[in-house]
């Protein structure tokens, strides 16, 4: 006789697994994969739990309207959901990954970064970086790629100039302009020994390593020559609003922020020849291409549908407005890019986009110097100069009472050059440019230096990727800043304790396109009338003939921030008499630098003749800086961050000695690159 209760115990355990069964036979066996670690331990190999976010239920109702439109992606077993199945095999371990992408304008350069640093960040192989570029983003990115230094990337670059005659006889409504129809012309314009390379718009964020991208050209048929991954939007299907007539498109169309592509079978088969065909065709009936040369792409695999290999849809998880990304990230297990493909970009609308929009603020606010990471499983050749840099550093004496200093020198700072959109002034033969530099304390001087000076600038910052972005929201916000485009900034990315003022002074010197320049410390206001002045003086003492020289413009100081200024010396002597402390900031080692005091003579001070007006006064004001002196030696032009103790130096300056009012030096010297650096920044 059975004891009481265990009926009731073994119908309960019934019960269970009746409803077990019918769960594993309403899910397929979904459930399981959620479970299993990376790598596949549960016995389906390349199942991952989501690193991205939470697997959102799926809906019914979801499924059905996706049935109902004729989602391709909505049936088992279809190429776009992220099921528990074999995975391709992996490229080799270094295997050298070909990336191609079009870049152009200031704009799209910064977006460049932020996609590489996702890319760094996951990449397990050497990466080839094939850009192709304008004028402006080739001078951003050599710049960014030669003082970032990371181990196994390589970049080529590509003049876009000479890939416009192909292309700008299509009409192009696109925000892109001619660029977004470049990728077209990549099987002529890369390398002919290149086979495969993946294409990427600017717009994408990686979730995952490239290498698993680059695994599916495995699942290429041999006439299979593009992959993409299916349009997750209406737009092909033409039902997005009255008269909307778009492109032809097998289906629902495909999305080309990614592609891979098989070059030596496009090349093969006449891909050219088939694109111009196809585009001249349907621009009988069409007015323009609405999305470049994703409009075409669809329209050549409409009439060749054997060229396509369908990717999964985690490939490319497109946040448009009119998405239906979540029938993909609903079902998927991981999510591997993020493509923002609006114009809103970030302000795009979409109940799960503060998820997206973090994730990728991420990689935008990430610390680039953390990613000079070697691939030590990979032999590479180091980047230029790396190993004249560590045999450098190898010699330095730990024991040195100015090791930091020393070391700090040795130092390679990235640098972004332009980056914010500028607009080059005009040639004139007197031009002046203000230099000046700064760091994140002193953003508040910038809105007034550019009301007192209506010429062009060129200022260094010395920020972290977080601070850059505050820094471009700050700019953004003030219609001052704004609305000046002949303000040239340049980030110098913070690395190390100490602060490389002659490093971005020379940066900023690097970037003036005028023959003069105006060496300056932010916290010095010019008066309104100096820069007019300086070009009426230029041109009256002829200067424009001579190789150096030099303008003495007289300046004060304050102790603290004054928020009205002297305009004539007038007024500066009544504040005097008032009783005004102004102080005077020794100055006497910056013609006659230290160690060379033979670079003295090549800068020549110049005295305006009797004819000339008297000139304007340049009033400065900053907060008191107590117990700060320079330390080191000067030709290293290095001031430590805070701290009041000089490293060895028996002719540290006081930086600010109280004292009646007497002239500061400045100088104004016509622009031949970088002046020595031993001289000390102003």
């Amino acid at each position: 006789m059975l004891p009481r209760g265990r009926p009731r115990a073994l119908g309960a355990a019934a019960l269970l697994l009746l409803l077990l069964l019918l769960g594993f036979l309403l899910f397929g066996g979904d459930l399981g994969c959620e479970r299993r670690e990376p790598g596949g331990r549960a016995g389906a190999p390349g199942c991952f739990p989501g690193p991205l976010m939470p697997r959102v239920p799926p809906d019914g109702r979801l499924r059905r309207a996706a049935a109902l439109d004729g989602d391709p992606g909505a049936g088992p077993g279809d190429h776009n959901r992220s099921d528990c199945g074999p995975q391709p095999p992996p490229p080799p371990k270094c295997e050298l990954l070909h990336v191609a992408i079009v870049c152009a304008g200031h704009n799209s350069s910064r977006d460049v970064i932020t996609l590489v640093k996702s890319m760094l960040f996951y990449r397990k192989n050497p990466l080839h970086l094939h850009l192709v570029t304008d004028a402006v983003a080739r001078n951003i990115l050599e710049t960014l790629f030669h003082t970032w230094m990371v181990p196994a990337v390589r970049v080529s670059f590509y003049h876009a100039d000479q890939l416009k005659p192909q292309v700008s006889w299509i009409p192009n409504k696109h925000y892109s302009g001619l660029y977004g129809l470049m990728k077209l012309v990549l099987p002529s314009a890369l390398p002919a020994e290149l086979a495969r390379v993946i294409v990427l718009d600017t717009d994408v964020t990686f979730a995952s390593d490239i290498s698993e991208l680059w695994a599916l050209f495995a699942h290429f048929s041999d006439t299979q020559a593009i992959g993409l991954v299916e349009n997750q939007s209406d737009w092909y299907l033409g039902n997005l609003w009255k008269n909307h007539r778009p492109w032809p498109a097998l289906g629902r169309g495909f999305n080309t922020g990614v592609i891979l592509l098989r070059l030596d079978r496009l090349r093969q088969a006449g891909w050219e020849q088939m694109w111009r065909l196809t585009a001249r065709r349907e621009l009988l009936s069409l007015p323009a291409t609405s999305l470049a040369d994703q409009d075409i792409f669809n329209a050549v695999i409409k009439e060749h549908p054997g060229l396509v290999q369908r990717l999964p849809c985690v490939w490319n998880v497109q946040l448009s407005d009119h998405t239906l990304a979540e029938r993909c990230y609903s079902e998927a297990s991981d999510l591997k890019v993020i493509h923002w493909n609006s114009p809103k970009k970030l302000r795009v609308k979409n109940k799960h986009v503060e998820f997206f929009r973090n994730f990728y603020l991420t990689f935008l606010e990430y610390d680039g110097n953390l990613l000079r990471r070697e691939l030590f499983v990979c032999p590479s050749q180091p980047p230029p100069g790396a190993e004249q840099l560590q045999q450098a550093l190898a010699q330095l004496d730990e024991e040195d009472p100015c090791f930091e200093f020393r070391q700090q020198q040795l130092t390679v700072h990235r640098v972004h050059v332009t980056f914010l959109p500028h607009e080059p002034p005009p040639p004139r033969p007197h031009d002046v440019t203000l230099v000046a530099q700064l760091s994140m304390d002193r953003l508040q001087m910038l809105e007034a230096l550019c009301r007192h000076w209506p010429g062009p600038m060129s200022l260094a910052l010395y920020l972290t990727d977080a601070e850059a972005q505050q820094f471009l929201h700050f700019v953004e916000a003030s219609p001052v800043l704004a609305a000046r485009q002949d303000v040239a900034y340049h980030v110098v990315y913070r690395e190390g304790p100490l602060y490389p003022v002659n490093q971005l002074r020379n940066v900023a010197l690097a970037q003036a396109l005028t023959p003069y320049v105006f060496l300056s410390d932010i916290d010095f206001l010019p008066a309104y009338s100096l820069y007019d002045y300086l070009r009426a003086s230029i041109e009256q003492l002829g200067l424009g003939s001579r190789r150096k020289a030099a303008l003495v413009v007289p300046a004060f100081e304050t102790l603290r921030y004054r928020f009205s200024f002297p305009h004539s010396k007038v007024e500066l002597l009544a504040l005097l008499d008032a009783g005004t402390l102004y102080t005077f900031r020794n100055m006497s080692s910056w013609c006659c630098p230290r160690p060379s005091p033979s670079i003295c003579p090549t800068l020549q001070a110049w005295t305006s003749p009797a004819s000339a007006p008297a000139p304007p006064i340049v009033t400065a004001s900053r907060p008191s800086r107590t117990n700060s002196t320079r330390t080191c030696p000067a030709t290293m032009g290095l001031l430590p961050s805070n701290t009041s103790q000089p490293c060895s130096s028996p002719r540290a300056l006081p930086e600010a000695e109280a004292g009646p009012a007497l002239p500061l030096i400045l100088a104004l010297g016509r622009h031949q690159g970088n002046l020595p650096s031993a001289i000390p920044a102003i």
